[in-house]
């Protein structure tokens, strides 16, 4: 299942992103709802929040190192824990998603814009890697509740 999702996640990231890079010019903005949500195309040669912009080799080697820990983590933890591998997957899907971009042209495609709130362009791949972390974060209260009502 893990894996599964993570193909899942990577093929919608990086056909969402072909379809930016090729029917909108870098800077266009397309509305959906309003001034709320835009498709906005933009390039971000660094991390979150654009962070350490030109460090691409270092992202390369740090995204290599948490693949490789989720895929020992898959393979240690038991099926009861279906939130911990679903996360496990959205996280291994967006990784590789940008990993994939800084690779091949040395910057991540980003391009869903929400004006709610001052929040920096993002992709289909970062947002599985947010949503992976609070369901992670979900399992650690959940295991954490279970070990505690066990010592009771």
């Amino acid at each position: 299942m893990v894996y599964i999702l993570a193909v899942l996640i990577i093929l919608l990231d990086q056909f969402s992103k072909y379809l930016v890079k090729t029917y909108m010019q870098i800077g266009e903005s397309i509305p959906l709802l309003g001034d709320v949500l835009r498709l906005t195309s933009h390039r971000n040669p660094g991390a979150a929040f654009g962070m350490l912009q030109g460090k691409r080799w270092l992202f390369v080697v740090i995204t290599v190192i948490v693949i490789s820990a989720i895929a020992y983590a898959t393979g240690r933890i038991g099926k009861e824990r279906k939130l911990l591998r679903i996360s496990l997957g959205l996280l291994l899907g967006g990784a590789v998603g940008n990993l994939i971009d800084r690779v091949l042209h040395g910057e991540v495609v980003d391009f869903i814009d929400v004006h709610i709130i001052h929040y920096p362009i993002f992709n289909i791949a970062d947002s599985a890697i947010v949503i992976a972390v609070v369901l992670m974060m979900i399992d650690m209260f959940i295991m954490w509740r279970k070990e505690e009502a066990t010592q009771r």
